[in-house]
């Protein structure tokens, strides 16, 4: 029997270079290191860009709020400007309209005393001598009370002085009975039945009368006498709702 022979063994020959793994991987090394740069770079750049957007937009958005604050306060001061031109116009308004009010008053109060100096001085001729020009009432603060005034004239002869007495009678109801009640006994400032004048033009008779209690006024009537060589006698009755009316 023969004996096999063994395969040959087979021997690969590599070129030694020494240096060369360290070489190759410092390269790869070297190709990370410049790739991670760059990418770095890029972001850095790209993020510095939005970095500069981002904070041109703040400096924009500030400046506009900036601008609308300096608006709504120049607003609101021309608010408070226009309520407080409005506050003194409306002030103005009402003092223009209370001098007017005065004004239209004391026209109408000259314009009466036109007319009552008129009548004395130049009368018709129905009204002359001694007449009972008018008889007014206010109301008092007290309750019942008035203030009063009696208005008397010598109509067309003024050349010499009138005389004689008034008398002033209050007529109203009192427990459903007629009454009549002298203004004596209703004011102080008043002592007797005929409250003496004497006058050439006019002359008033004023006071203040307190009305008794459970008393209701319906009329004044008020009776002049003259004596002497002008002799004569005035009479007129005035309504008290139409005294008291205003």
């Amino acid at each position: 029997m023969s004996e096999q022979r063994k395969p040959a063994e087979e021997y690969v020959v590599i070129r030694h270079r020494p240096g060369y793994r360290l070489r190759r991987t410092s390269i790869l090394l070297a190709f990370t290191l410049i790739a991670a740069a760059a990418g770095y770079a890029a972001g850095l750049a790209q993020g510095g860009f939005r970095f500069t957007n981002v904070e041109a937009s703040n400096e924009r958005l500030e400046a506009k709020a900036a601008t609308l604050e300096a608006n709504y306060r120049e607003a609101q001061q021309q608010l408070v400007n226009l309520e407080r031109g409005k506050i003194i116009d409306e002030q103005a308004l009402n003092q223009a309209r209370k001098i007017i009010v005065d004004l239209e008053t004391r026209v109408g109060g000259l314009k009466s005393d036109l007319t009552f100096y008129k009548n004395i001085m130049a009368p018709s001729e129905t009204s002359k001598g001694l007449q009972v020009d008018s008889f007014s009432l206010s109301r008092d603060r007290q309750v019942g009370a008035y203030n009063f005034k009696l208005v008397m004239t010598q109509v067309g002869n003024n050349k010499s002085y009138i005389s004689g007495v008034v008398a002033v009678n209050i007529i109203g109801m009192r427990v459903d009975e007629k009454e009549v009640i002298a203004l004596r006994d209703l004011s102080q400032e008043i002592e007797d039945l005929g409250v003496k004048f004497r006058f050439r033009y006019f002359q008033d008779v004023e006071g203040k009368l307190t009305l008794p209690d459970g008393f209701e006024p319906l009329e004044v009537q008020v009776v002049a006498q003259a004596e002497g060589r002008k002799s004569s006698q005035a009479e007129r009755t005035f309504n008290w709702d139409d005294l008291t009316e205003n």
